[in-house]
């Protein structure tokens, strides 16, 4: 007796126009608690006192690894077409900051 492995399901992703032109972010806020990682992305502009929060994508730990392992594979692919991406000091860039740990 054979038996078959379901099909792969193909998700139809759709990207509306206000989703499509991006929210530019240069700073990063990571919290997580026990059951997710919560990532704020958030614009800083010279001169300015305020910052807003221009999207929060909020994951389960699994989810956020894959993300990560999935960067790690693009940022090599670039690097392997365009040469190794430098970081600026970061005194003068703010960079990707990982916030206090959530409570639960």
């Amino acid at each position: 007796m054979e038996t078959k492995k379901p099909a792969a399901q193909q998700i139809q992703i759709h990207v509306n126009e206000k989703v499509a032109d991006g929210e530019y972010a240069n700073l990063a806020i990571i919290t997580h608690s026990a059951a997710e990682f919560v990532m704020d992305f958030v614009r800083v502009m010279p001169g300015s006192p305020k910052a807003n929060v221009q999207s929060r994508i909020i994951m389960t730990p699994s989810h956020t690894k894959a993300l990560l392992r999935a960067l790690e594979q693009n940022i090599s692919k670039y690097e392997a077409e365009n040469g190794e991406i430098k970081l600026p000091d970061p005194l003068a860039f703010p960079g990707i900051k990982s916030g206090p740990q959530m409570a639960n």
